[in-house]
């Protein structure tokens, strides 16, 4: 069972595997690690490696300094806790084959089978101490191997069974359509960053940090020529607007509605910017009547950005 820490933060990770819009085999592909090791990450059955979640963020565009702490307290919690003694099992001699009955000795074909299944369970993180123990009984005497071969026997059937499925199943193959964004320029306007695509790589025109705490980033997609507002760290009914200047001067907001808004992030819809454009974002705590604004300008590389409490 994972500690509640290691929840949290296998909650984290999914949400921002969402945000990349890859499955476990393409994540697996864009990374060092395994689709086995991400779905026992992604489960939170193992705590996973802090270059992991590095990665990870880093596909999904965004920060690693919030899902690193709750990989720093899951990891604390981990730690903390006392390891289960085992208990010596006790031995036995081996006992002598009888000189009537001799082992039969595995073929060719079984022993290759067995090369299959065993690098199949390898992969998958199953059996693995089963499967050494069988090779230690294997070599101590050979009316044991007889005994471990039909145990091997049982397995490879199975595999059998399930492996040409597993091997004729074409995988399927990512489209432009798939993996790029789905909206460009004026289709973009007033839709959500993540369905669309748009939030892969987005350039941070300006961040900042508001008296409670909360953090602000002001978004821009070149490749869909929109900009947008994420917050997190934040309350229950903090609110967030997003104006673009000139042109149609749109706002667009969104609001902190659960608390499961308030672990994660929280991002306006889009509003369709070009280069030159001044952003401007604005922080309404829940605690209080005032606001908190910055703003950033579309192109350039040192944005403006400054602070209003109160305003």
């Amino acid at each position: 069972m994972p500690s509640p820490g290691g929840e949290r933060l296998a909650a984290a990770l999914r949400e921002s595997r969402e945000r990349t819009g890859l499955s476990l085999a393409a994540l697996a592909a864009k990374t060092t690690y395994s689709k086995s090791s991400w779905e026992r990450y992604l489960n939170g059955r193992t705590l996973p490696p802090r270059s992991a979640i590095q990665e990870l963020c880093g596909l999904a565009g965004e920060p690693d300094a919030r899902c690193l702490a709750l990989w720093e307290i899951a990891k604390s919690e981990s730690n903390g806790r006392p390891k289960e003694r085992t208990q010596p099992r006790p031995t036995s001699p081996p006992q002598p084959p009888t000189p009537h009955a001799a082992a039969p000795a595995p073929t060719q074909e079984a022993l290759a089978q067995v090369g299959l299944v065993r690098e199949e369970l390898a992969q998958e993180g199953l059996a693995q101490e089963g499967l050494a123990r069988a090779g230690h009984r294997i070599a101590t005497a050979a009316a044991i191997v007889a005994s471990v071969c039909a145990v091997v026997f049982g397995v490879v059937t199975l595999a059998l069974v399930l492996l040409p499925h597993q091997r004729h199943t074409p995988r399927p193959k990512a489209t432009p359509s798939a993996t790029g964004p789905h909206c460009r320029a004026a289709a973009c306007e007033g839709q959500n960053p993540l369905d669309m695509r748009c939030a892969a790589v987005p350039e941070t025109l300006a961040e900042h940090v508001t008296g409670t705490g909360a953090s602000i980033q002001l978004r821009h997609s070149a490749v869909c020529g929109t900009s947008w507002a994420r917050m997190w760290g934040t309350r229950i009914h903090d609110r967030i607007e997003v104006t673009a200047t000139g042109g149609a001067g749109r706002t667009r907001g969104a609001r902190v509605e659960t608390r499961a808004d308030a672990d994660g992030y929280v991002y306006t819809p889009m509003t369709v910017t070009r280069p030159g454009t001044l952003v401007r974002a604005c922080f309404f705590p829940a605690a209080s009547s005032g606001q908190e604004c910055f703003e950033a300008r579309v192109g350039r590389d040192a944005p403006g950005a400054f602070g209003m409490p109160g305003a």
